[in-house]
């Protein structure tokens, strides 16, 4: 809902032809940028970027272009945008804090977690008043907390919705009121210039019977996908959780004002008709979310300041939002529209919601005195006369926006907000409250899927949350917001904090496996072990403090205090000092290596974990090759794997079994071809070759391995096309002989060959060339002796770019090249 919401409650209303024409002036887009005509100001912005200009004036551009993308939420181009502001180099003005908020708020809504962290951890460097960053920092260090209830909600796409914005049902006799920017009949249509959609007017659906499902419903056990992701984490739009990338053929995407969800399935006309709910309370301008008294009798909603045909703006020129009410006159009809009294020229009000008694309403307010950008305030109502607002306070608002608030049967008052720590945007939370004001308890993120990295709002449900409807933009709705039906089903988890507990080397920072801790809390021990990550999770009731004490062998036992509310805790564990290795030694030159030992990168005697279980045949001259073992998805050291080091002059062998620090290290002889093996259960690896060593040169060689699991994506090291081309390059049939090696070395491994194109063509195209692609690889391997059913076949086209070459941007032909490769996706290793 782009006007109601993604704009506090600020509005201007101007009147726009749909025929549009730009210059290439920077004079002229910042006019449009200043008139608050987002859109228009994006595209020429775009445009004059082109041209030149000087250094500041880029600067100031760009600045404002990511500015007006962030006004109509498109969070991959602020992106985008942000990157080259950052690229660029350039010193940024004193309004840096802000640049580095919303780079911070567009990465989250792009589902890059990390990445977000440590644009917030920027933030909160520059922007020490301002408390967010902390509470974002560590829910990104362990976001899968907001996933523990992820199975037991199942959300519906709904028959109601439209290609245009239809967001916050309300329950309304035996059916439903909603807000949309649907059009109906013919004539000129009146366009909001913010982001140039549809002015809001009010629906109504007498039955709510007639609500289906318009689409596969999500959440239930596909929400358990949901993962903290970086920025070469995972795609983009591959859950239901982040819209894909925007982009200007059929890729499902969420830029503003464009119907590129045209050919997906989004209609004009919904499957289930609904009509408007009142003559007398829609106008030409704004109608938004609305509330009724417990009788049907009396509504209470939102609007633009105009009524009665007068056209008000405050004294900057700006139409702001008011709450009205009005009473039932009969069918349809409504008389007696005016203004509460707490309204103002200046600032806005709406979101009304009542109480089930009808003693309080809930509404939303940027008006002076508050915390954020829009704060929630409380009033009493006695049967249509209001008294004093009330601010609800600093715990619930923050600086940023808290809006559309809800309370259902039971007191509970949920509402959205993007200034509490959340998976993106406007995330929805509630909080029990007595006396209408005061918290009892904490404030609560409802979680996945009722939440996304999109926004999540416009929520309204049963006293015990088992059924209920809510509004988002996540990638399955159309061009905008649209309605969702939730249903839970089955018993939320028991309140408590999800606990990650990370055991780590204190010197090598790696983590530690099978490590012992003992969890003590309210004088009762609970014993757990580390993963291979060195981790795991523990639920400890809220409000707890707790103990923890992690040992291991070879290491000194540490013991770490939990405070309450802390979701991740380290515990750095020191190495005892080895037997036989001086740990006051000083480093040791390349030549003087033995087997058991080894210099850093830094210089410093280590003492390796694993053991070398060959012997290295004599020679004259020798050279050192020593590496790393890690997973291919994580990068984290591999321990127990079997390192096998083949000669190919004689054939001799060497083994070595790595520890938990993953290296590995080997005496070899040089003017010798070798080959070297990762072995380990349930993990798979291509090997490497090491060509002919001449006498000159390091004395040392690297050579770190990467081994993969099954399910795994591993790219084909430099499996590159031309343009417009799926025919093998002299340089890829290297590359693929290697992976002819690995499947002949693992009998029974089949494979998934997924090819991919860049941006540029048209996105049908794209998906030929890249099926084409995958079955040119495929002909390879068959050629060179593998059998055609061990091989699988998938074209994912542009669909998966690996930066930020979309169609309409600007790259090198290097750049796109990036983009046209292929990998393969491990189905069964043995």
């Amino acid at each position: 809902m782009i006007n109601l919401k993604k704009s506090g409650l600020m509005l201007v209303l101007v009147f726009l032809v749909v025929v549009k024409t730009f210059s290439q002036s920077l004079k002229d887009a910042e006019n449009e940028f200043n008139k608050m005509s987002y859109l228009n100001a994006a595209e020429m912005f775009e445009q004059v970027l082109k041209g030149k200009l000087s250094d500041s004036e880029k600067q100031s551009a760009r600045l404002k272009l990511a500015y007006a993308y962030r006004q109509i939420h498109d969070s991959q181009n602020v992106e985008r945008v942000y990157r080259e502001l950052f690229s660029g180099g350039s010193q940024l003005s004193s309004d840096a804090s802000k640049v580095y908020l919303y780079y911070a708020q567009a990465l989250a809504s792009n589902g890059k977690y990390k990445d977000s962290q440590e644009a917030y951890d920027k933030y909160a460097q520059v922007e020490l008043a301002d408390k967010r960053s902390g509470g974002f920092q560590k829910l990104y260090k362990n976001i899968e907390t907001l996933n523990k209830n992820a199975a037991c909600y199942k959300l519906d796409y709904l028959s109601i919705n439209s290609d245009k914005a239809d967001f916050s049902p309300m329950y309304y006799k035996n059916g439903i009121v909603f807000n949309s920017g649907r059009t109906e009949g013919t004539g000129l249509k009146r366009i909001f210039s913010w982001d140039n959609s549809n002015f809001l007017d009010i629906y109504y659906l007498s039955d709510i019977n007639q609500l289906t499902a318009s689409a596969s419903g999500l959440g239930g056990a596909d929400a358990n996908k949901l993962k903290s992701r970086g920025v070469s984490e995972g795609v983009v739009g591959s859950d239901e959780y982040t819209a894909p990338t925007a982009n200007d053929t059929k890729t499902v995407g969420t830029f503003g004002g464009t119907n590129i969800y045209q050919g997906y399935g989004y209609n004009e006309n919904p499957a289930t008709n609904t009509q408007k709910f009142s003559k007398s309370l829609n106008t030409k301008y704004h109608e938004g979310p609305m509330t009724f008294t417990s009788d049907g009798k009396k509504v209470i909603f939102t609007r633009n300041n105009f009524n009665n045909g007068k056209f008000k703006t405050s004294l900057d020129k700006i139409n702001k939002l008011k709450i009205y009410s009005g009473d039932e006159k009969g069918t349809g009809q409504w008389s007696n529209i005016k203004e509460v009294p707490f309204n103002s020229n200046e600032y806005s009000t709406g979101h009304p919601s009542l109480t089930k008694d009808d003693k309080l309403m809930y509404f939303t307010s940027d008006m002076p005195g508050g915390f954020g950008g829009t704060d929630l305030y409380v009033v009493q109502y006695n049967g249509g006369t209001f008294g004093t607002p009330t601010n609800l306070g600093s715990e619930i608002n923050t600086a940023g926006n808290e809006m559309f608030p809800y309370v259902d049967d039971r007191g509970n008052l949920y509402f959205s907000s993007d200034g509490h720590a959340g998976l993106g945007d406007l995330d929805i939370f509630y909080v029990q409250l007595t006396d209408g004001s005061k918290l009892k308890g904490k404030i609560k993120n409802m979680g996945t899927p009722i939440n996304s990295s999109k926004d999540d709002f416009g929520f309204i449900a049963d006293g015990e949350r088992k059924t209920g409807y809510l509004s988002s933009n996540r990638k399955r709705g159309g061009t905008d917001d649209d309605i969702y039906r939730f249903t839970r089903e089955c018993d939320e988890k028991p309140e408590c904090e999800e606990v990650q507990v990370i055991v780590f080397d204190a010197e090598s920072k790696m983590p530690l496996d099978n490590a012992d801790v003992s969890i003590v809390i309210d004088g009762k021990t609970e014993m757990k072990k580390t993963d291979t990550n060195g981790t795991f999770k523990i639920c400890i009731a809220e409000g707890k403090e707790s103990e923890l004490k992690a040992s291991r062998e070879g290491y000194l036992s540490n013991t770490v205090a939990r405070k309450q509310g802390e979701t991740t805790i380290d515990i750095p564990l020191t190495r005892v000092t080895e037997v036989g290795v001086d740990s006051s030694a000083t480093a040791t030159t390349d030549s003087s290596l033995t087997n058991g030992s080894t210099t850093t990168d830094i210089g410093r005697p280590i003492g390796y974990q694993g053991i070398n279980t060959g012997t290295a045949i004599p020679c004259s001259t020798t050279k050192i090759i020593r590496g790393r073992v890690t997973a291919n998805n994580d990068k984290r050291a591999l321990t127990g794997v079997t390192i096998t080091l083949k000669n190919e002059c004689d054939g001799s062998t060497q083994s070595f079994i790595t520890g938990v620090d993953g290296r590995y290290q080997f005496d070899i002889c040089e003017g010798c071809d070798y080959t070297i093996e990762a072995m380990k259960d349930n993990f798979g690896s291509r090997g490497n070759k090491i060509r002919k060593l001449g006498k000159s040169g390091s004395k040392i060689i690297n050579a770190n391995l990467s081994m993969f699991e099954e399910g795994e994506v591993v790219a084909i090291d430099n499996i590159y096309y031309d343009y417009g081309r799926y025919n093998i390059r002299p340089d890829a049939a290297r590359e693929l002989d290697k992976v002819t090696i690995m499947l002949k070395r693992y009998k029974n491994m089949r494979i998934e060959i997924r090819s991919h194109t860049d941006s540029r063509a048209t996105a049908e195209f794209n998906q030929k060339l890249s099926e084409e692609r995958s079955k040119s690889v495929v002909k390879y391997l068959v050629k060179l002796g593998i059998l055609a059913s061990r091989l699988e076949v998938n074209g994912y086209g542009e669909s998966q770019l690996l930066n930020e070459c979309a169609d309409g941007v600007e790259c090198t032909e290097e750049q796109h090249a990036i983009n046209r490769r292929s990998e393969f996706k491990v189905i069964q290793l043995k």
